[in-house]
């Protein structure tokens, strides 16, 4: 019993892990109608700038804010100069597009830091481990992810829903060229969104570097299943990545940890062995599609907001 509630704790750190990429990346495409396949190279830049940044100023918390705001500046560097050349264009142009931008930022990054990993070192205050239950002792620095994803969602809901910045972003997301035909700044708009969505997996990879080493390419595996959240979610849906986070974050650990002993009820222990694994991986790809047969829009989907 407390192997599987540790392990729902992995998972629900795992899922708000993947909200933080999955936030930014549904309110671009919902909002933008842009597929962004350099979503990950952002997160990769997060956890080398927290990395550098932590190593020049020697302080873990100073380097979250120069990291956080490192990643909203190029974020909107790159609306500005690459983004903005691909609104109205079809989505085969923005696949195109954003993956040039992946070579483009793994090569910068090996130009800048070299090929070799970084690593960020926690501070003494989140290298120890908090008693969270009788007989259950957990990662200070796990429980602090999923305290800051908590936060950054309750955030995001209240800009998106109580703000007047959030209610041009839910009218862009309906309508944007008529937003933009009442006077409002619909490039303004969509250069503050991809800034915060970078930022928000700047937050991210800053968040996974003390426990994965910073490296090129890091961001690609993850974007995957970032894709599948959003997809579970609904595209655009703030609260359906939040949910579908934690939904996939669950299923992939206890999938993980329980499956290969579930199948030798069944099997030999050889085919045991051979078979958890794989299926055991592709768990979350089986749920979606089970979702997608059911509900194709997703479990949220923006217009049900």
């Amino acid at each position: 019993m407390l192997y599987f509630i540790e392990q729902c704790l992995n998972g629900l750190q795992i899922g708000m892990l993947l909200f933080l990429l999955a936030a930014g990346l549904t309110l671009i495409f919902g909002i933008m109608n842009l597929v962004n396949l350099a979503h990950g190279s952002l997160y990769m830049l997060g956890a080398y700038f927290a990395a550098t940044f932590a190593a020049w100023t020697g302080s873990f918390l100073a380097a979250v804010v120069l990291t956080i705001a490192a990643t909203l500046i190029v974020g909107m560097a790159v609306e500005i100069i690459a983004m903005r050349r691909l609104y109205g264009r079809d989505h085969l142009d923005h696949v195109l597009g954003t993956f040039g931008l992946i070579l483009f930022f793994n090569e910068a990054v090996r130009l800048i830091w070299g090929p070799a990993g970084m690593n960020l070192s926690l501070p003494m205050w989140l290298n120890t481990a908090v008693q969270v239950i009788p007989g259950i002792y957990y990662p200070a620095y796990r429980l602090a992810i999923i305290v800051v994803a908590l936060a950054v969602a309750v955030f995001l809901y209240a800009l998106v829903m109580r703000t007047r910045i959030g209610m041009l972003i839910r009218a862009g997301a309906s309508d944007r060229e008529m937003v933009g035909a009442l006077g409002v700044n619909i490039k303004l708009l969509s250069t503050l969104i991809f800034g915060i969505g970078a930022a928000l997996a700047g937050l991210a990879g800053l968040m996974q570097a003390p426990i994965l080493t910073a490296q090129i390419g890091m961001g690609e595996n993850i974007l995957i299943v970032t894709f599948v959240v959003i997809i579970i979610g609904g595209i655009g849906s703030i609260r359906g990545a939040f949910i579908a986070s934690i939904f996939v974050g669950l299923t992939d650990t206890i999938g993980r940890a329980f499956l290969p002993d579930l199948l030798k009820l069944v099997l030999s222990p050889a085919g045991a062995s051979t078979a958890g694994p794989a299926l055991s991986s592709m768990l979350i790809y089986l749920v979606m599609a089970v979702i997608l047969i059911v509900r194709p829009e997703g479990l949220f989907p923006a217009s049900s907001k």
